[in-house]
């Protein structure tokens, strides 16, 4: 009886643990485009998506974006066309954050300011005004930026943001808090644009790609499948080169992570791969 009551507790407190919540926060580029669909699929293949989900009030799938495994993706996202960062950070996001509290949030916001003739610090002031409201939210928040893509026109404004961005980000940054930053715009082709302002099928894969890396070491971090002492690094192409930390690494194919795991959490060969929040693994 004893036996049955302890599994049954262990089995109520395994259904009770939250899956990670990511919120994809954005402007039209992160509403009508496809490329939260690819990164999405790139997590899937991580063997991660079973311990996350994504967060936000829209669901809607204005591309009708299909992923590798059909419909099957998480829509939930934080994407409004036509919206300012300005704007968000006065009037919206506080609502958003207090409806889902995310652990993770990425975003790339900016076009809309710049086409409106909003000055660079003003923007900047409405990146520090969403980080202070995230945290407020969420205190441990992890949050990653996205150099904003580039466009055929005002693209002063666009370089005059991911110029700042470098080191808005390393002054904003904490331990509890870090703030992380997703490459989209080196390397990026403004041929890569359907329309001018919203990427095509290469522009989609080439986001999902810079973003991918970034989003996997803090989920893995997150969900105690990968070191916190690791460095990664991603280029433009969206290659990843991971270095262990110091000291003893699980071999290929050992245990490197997982809730109540007490042994290294980083990998000698391989990479430390989330299987679920119980056992993560060497690949």
């Amino acid at each position: 009886m004893l036996v049955s009551r302890i599994l049954a507790t262990l089995a109520l407190a395994a259904t009770a643990i939250a899956k990670l919540k990511i919120m994809p926060l954005g402007d039209s580029i992160t509403e009508i485009t496809c490329w939260r669909t690819m990164l999405w699929d790139s997590l899937a293949s991580a063997r991660v998506t079973s311990g996350i989900e994504f967060v936000g009030s829209m669901t809607n799938n204005p591309e009708n974006c299909v992923g590798a495994s059909g419909s099957n993706w998480d829509h939930h996202h934080e994407g409004h066309s036509g919206y300012l960062a300005i704007n968000i950070a006065n009037n919206n996001l506080q609502g958003w954050l207090a409806n889902t509290k995310p652990d993770i949030v990425m975003f790339m916001l900016g076009t809309n300011d710049v086409n409106g003739g909003r000055a660079t610090a003003d923007i900047m002031a409405a990146y520090t005004k969403m980080v202070q409201l995230m945290r407020a939210a969420n205190p441990n928040v992890k949050i990653i930026v996205d150099k904003v893509i580039p466009l055929p026109y005002r693209q002063s404004g666009i370089d005059a943001i991911n110029a700042q961005i470098p080191s808005w980000a390393s002054s904003h940054s904490t331990t509890q808090s870090p703030i992380k930053i997703a490459d989209c715009a080196t390397g990026f082709s403004t041929s890569w644009l359907r329309d001018g302002v919203h990427p095509n099928s290469s522009g989609d894969t080439f986001i999902a790609k810079q973003i991918y890396p970034v989003l996997l070491s803090l989920i893995q971090a997150s969900l105690g499948g990968g070191s916190t002492a690791a460095t990664t690094t991603t280029t433009a192409q969206g290659s990843t080169t991971t270095t262990p930390a110091s000291g003893n690494c699980a071999a290929m194919w050992g245990q490197c992570g997982g809730i109540g795991w007490t042994g290294p959490t980083c990998c000698s060969s391989g990479t430390c791969t989330v299987s679920n929040q119980w056992y993560s693994q060497c690949i």
